[in-house]
């Protein structure tokens, strides 16, 4: 998964297109006496006026957005038809700043247009609009529609139909079911007044003054607050994202738990980060949950500590070297060996060829310090420089962090960034040819992705092998909103490719010493549930130690509203079946609005 922000700046350099799908010739122009707000939206997603000009559409105005590059208003016909599937509202694209006030009467006439978010390669679903507007206010100060409740009862548990296998798997041309999917409950009430009553956050404030509540406190809730997504088929439709058509500094900052109590009303929107999203103009009252950072505990003396932390592009301008060490020592309690993934190049973004991280990593391990924890030791291998993704120019890489006073580390001479690592018996035990070494660096899988790092550790005479990941992100994948159902999931091609490489990597080791004690830990970028998962695990090679949490505290990362595994630390046969570990997903980020990082960093407790 890439960073929030990263994800949300790439977002924002496609351009937006409109397309005109479901296109129907008309016989004869549009009139105000035969055209309405709910003919032009019709019972499916796209119109069949799109393309066409129609004539004084009647409306209220419900809510105006007078920033950002979707400029407009809405309006809705105060007296709807007797189905269900048909919006009575549209959002009308002015461009610029309109001259409507919520309240006023319209008559709107322009061109019916099938808007897609983030463009159409997005695999979204597009937003029905009335373009190039001609705009006569009849009257203002009029009553706005009352908005409809959206709760629990409303929304069906059942989240999307199967889109239609000839057209690509799209549900763009389905007749919409409302009483019977979430996703077309929604999209019925696409441009309308809508309102949700007491809900419990779910996803906390971003920096895009954006949040995510749930309408159903119920389903599938995690012990602090949250929603999980605990499976490919538990989307959770209770999810909604909130925006605000008010001042920015007016909006609510929440972390996870808290709930916005009484009313949050506003029109029905759908965008690319997210999908159906509330713009409200009236928004409840914060009130908090109280949510604190967790701490985790402090391994004993004959217990290896080992957790895995993404740092999210940590380079030495960053502001947050502090924090992330009081996370390290406080939070952590100061793991023994410490896997960081986005560890920058000592210039950050700035793409000269630098490619040494060395500032970065000594401003890390000092902080530490600062803070009251060990000297950490650390290894690494510099990547080729701008062939490991991420950020252009930021060279990420995993490093490992290690306490001298409590575990050694095995040099051996041989790694760099181009060779492999391999795997030879020496008085009958496993022993890595290089350490640190890379797995399989020339591999096609590993293009423009991040190389696993393995190496070899020592604690209390036992050798412990110890293999840090960063696989390729989800960036590319269809959301769970698309037109296309089920979403394509295309980053798995490369990602199944790389897990079936660490597998292969970890057997080998084992195939010399069927005892070794084995960690592949990172950031995975997928699921527990997850096909990559299956594959990091297949041959019972590995198993992923957080499925020994109660699933309600399996995850790592928090996005639009669903809280999921993506960061994991996968053990060999001889540490699980020993059942003598512990395993601790420190819930430090992910829940909170104050984040240093979007990922939550993850702690093994064992004895080797």
């Amino acid at each position: 998964m890439p960073s929030k922000t990263s994800a949300r700046l790439a977002a924002l350099t496609v351009a937006a297109v409109c397309s005109a799908a479901s296109a129907v010739v008309l016989t004869s122009p549009a009139h105000a006496d035969s055209v309405r707000i709910h003919d032009i939206q019709g019972s499916t997603r796209t119109s069949a006026y799109a393309g066409q000009k129609v004539t004084d559409v009647a409306g209220i105005v419900t809510g105006v957005r007078t920033y950002g590059s979707s400029r407009g208003f809405w309006i809705q016909d105060p007296n709807p038809d007797d189905n269900p599937a048909t919006s009575e509202g549209v959002f009308v694209f002015t461009s610029s700043t309109p001259k409507v006030a919520v309240g006023d009467s319209v008559t709107v006439t322009g061109t019916v247009s099938e808007y897609v978010p983030g463009g159409t390669s997005s695999g979204n679903q597009s937003v029905t609009e009335i373009t190039k507007p001609t705009i006569t206010t009849v009257s203002t100060g009029n009553a706005v529609p009352a908005a409809t409740v959206i709760d629990a009862k409303s929304v069906p548990s059942r989240y999307t139909p199967a889109g239609d296998t000839a057209a690509s798997g799209s549900i763009n041309a389905l007749t919409l079911q409302p009483k019977k999917y979430a996703l077309d409950y929604y999209e019925s009430l696409e441009g309308m007044n809508v309102q949700v009553k007491n809900t419990r956050v779910v996803t906390a404030t971003d920096p895009y003054t954006e949040l995510w509540v749930t309408v159903k406190p119920h389903e599938n809730p995690t012990r602090r607050g949250g929603t999980l997504y605990g499976s490919y088929d538990a989307q959770n439709t209770g999810r909604l994202q909130i925006q605000s058509l008010g001042a920015t500094a007016d909006f609510p900052v929440a972390n996870v738990g808290d709930s916005l109590t009484g009313t949050t009303a506003g029109p029905m929107d759908y965008n690319q980060f997210g999908g159906y999203t509330l713009v409200a103009n009236e928004i409840g009252t914060l009130k908090s949950g109280g949510l604190q950072r967790e701490t985790t505990k402090k391994q004993s003396r004959s217990e290896l500590a080992v957790a895995t932390y993404n740092v999210e592009n940590l380079d030495p301008s960053d502001a947050t070297f502090a924090e992330h060490a009081a996370a390290i020592v406080n939070n952590l309690q100061s793991p023994d060996i410490v896997s960081l993934e986005e560890i920058q190049d000592n210039n950050g973004a700035t793409d000269d060829g630098t490619v040494a991280a060395d500032v970065t990593v000594n401003k890390l391990i000092d902080a530490i310090v600062a803070a009251g924890g060990p000297k950490y030791q650390w290894r690494s291998i510099d990547p080729v420089n701008d062939q490991d993704g991420g950020e252009p120019g930021g060279n990420i890489r995993q490093v490992f962090l290690f306490n001298p006073e409590r575990v050694s580390f095995t040099d051996r001479a041989g790694g760099d960034s181009t060779t492999a690592v391999g795997v030879t018996k020496v008085h009958g035990k496993a022993q890595l040819t290089a350490s640190p070494g890379r797995v399989a660096p020339a591999d096609s899988a590993w293009a423009n992705s991040r190389k696993p790092l393995a190496g070899e550790f020592v604690f209390r005479g036992k050798t412990v092998f110890v293999v840090a990941n960063h696989l390729n992100s989800k960036g590319g994948d269809q959301g769970l909103t698309a037109q296309y159902q089920p979403p394509v999931r295309s980053s798995e091609t490369q990602r199944h490719a790389q897990a079936t490489l660490v597998n292969a990597f970890v057997k080998s080791i084992l195939d010399v010493q069927k005892n070794a004690d084995v960690i592949a830990l990172g950031d995975m970028n997928d699921f527990d549930f997850s096909g990559t998962t299956k594959i990091l695990e297949s041959d019972g090679a590995l198993w992923s130690a957080i499925q020994s949490l109660p699933k309600s505290e399996r995850y790592t990362y928090d996005y639009q509203g669903n809280q999921q595994v993506l960061d994991q630390i996968l053990i060999s046969p001889s540490i699980r079946r020993a059942c003598d570990f512990e395993y601790d997903s420190v819930h430090v980020n992910s829940e909170f609005n104050d984040q240093i990082s979007d990922h939550d960093p993850q702690v093994l407790r064992f004895r080797p």
